[in-house]
């Protein structure tokens, strides 16, 4: 089963990146941009509810779709931007194992614990 969710995470992948490719911008753009939903993280500097709360906001593929789609049909060219990168990094993170964060730690995740002590 596992094998199985890689490969939906992975086609996620592939779909954002191909949406991206129908926009107007650059790859530099995509590229440059990839790894920034993970700018959420700086919210457990605070505390770890907080950083689950600003991780998963950034991360959250509904949130995504729905501001590609919102750029679609107001013609907005950067919420289509966003709402792709944030896709396409969502479903590698989620290829990778990385899931969607619960308030009690950051290794705790939707799709299990992750880091080297729980594989």
């Amino acid at each position: 089963m596992k094998f199985s969710l890689k490969l939906e995470e992975l086609a996620m992948l592939v779909l954002g990146i191909y949406l991206f490719g129908q926009t107007e911008f650059s790859w530099w753009w995509f590229a440059g941009l990839f790894l920034a939903p993970d700018i959420g993280m700086i919210g457990y500097m605070r505390n770890a509810k907080t950083g689950a709360f600003t991780y998963n906001l950034l991360h959250h593929k509904g949130i995504a779709i729905a501001l590609y789609l919102v750029g679609v049909f107001a013609q907005l060219p950067v919420l289509e931007l966003i709402g792709t990168v944030c896709f396409a990094h969502s479903g590698f993170d989620r290829m990778l194992g990385y899931g969607l964060k619960y308030g009690d730690s950051f290794v705790h995740t939707h799709l299990g614990r992750i880091g080297k002590e729980h594989n």
